[in-house]
């Protein structure tokens, strides 16, 4: 069995975003020793930053903003695994990305077997919380650790030369817009959460207008139905 101390420390910041964006390091160098004590996070150690391990700096086309982790679990199964929205393989769909699924098929006349997003990082989209990490059973547990975090790295997004597309769903979301420059193109609408959804998520075609906006700064579109 592995010793709990190597595990209270596995977890360690790509080296290519800390390469492109210094500050993250000295924000997450912080973050560490608010989180060394905790024991129940969701995602795990080693998940934190999934989300960057599996989208490089420069390979970044779509933005897709989330708020919180996952806090839940799903027949033993932790529901976050470091993306936002996603869920692992093999745990059904919580609602907010039920209603995901649901206004895809209404868009596009597509649908996913599986609620593991995967296969839209490994296209560019970047599935970012605004806090990477929350308490079991908690929601928003580490809401006040990660703004700074994840101040430096939007606002390194949102200034980049190159555009990209940005997809704000919800107030919490839509805070950060002022970090966007505007030749970037922002996406928003309601939260997919079943609170919102009919106020304005549903009908609001994320998909279609992504991959339009993506045409029309000339990069590759998104396969949303993409298993792999």
């Amino acid at each position: 069995m592995s010793d709990p101390a190597i595990q209270l420390h596995q977890e360690s910041l790509p080296a290519a975003w800390a390469a492109a964006i210094p500050e993250l390091q000295t924000q997450y160098d912080s973050i560490k020793t608010k989180l060394d004590m905790e024991t129940d996070i969701r995602p795990r150690r080693g998940l934190w930053f999934e989300a960057l391990r599996q989208v490089d700096p420069a390979a970044v086309r779509v933005v897709l903003l989330g708020q919180d982790p996952y806090h839940g679990e799903d027949h033993g199964i932790q529901q976050a695994h470091g993306l936002s929205f996603s869920v692992p393989e093999g745990v059904r769909p919580p609602p907010s990305l039920r209603n995901m699924l649901k206004e895809m098929q209404a868009d596009i006349g597509q649908s996913r077997s599986s609620g593991n997003l995967m296969p839209w990082a490994r296209q560019g989209v970047l599935l970012l919380n605004a806090s990477l990490t929350t308490r079991g059973g908690i929601a928003g547990a580490h809401s006040k650790i990660w703004p700074a975090f994840t101040h430096a790295l939007l606002h390194d997004l949102g200034q980049r030369e190159l555009p990209l597309v940005f997809i704000l769903w919800g107030a919490h979301a839509q805070q950060f817009r002022s970090l966007i420059a505007p030749h970037h193109i922002v996406i928003s609408a309601a939260h997919p959460s079943p609170l919102s959804a009919y106020r304005g998520f549903f009908g609001s075609k994320p998909y279609s207008k992504t991959n339009a906006a993506l045409h029309s700064i000339g990069l590759p579109e998104i396969d949303w139905s993409a298993a792999q």
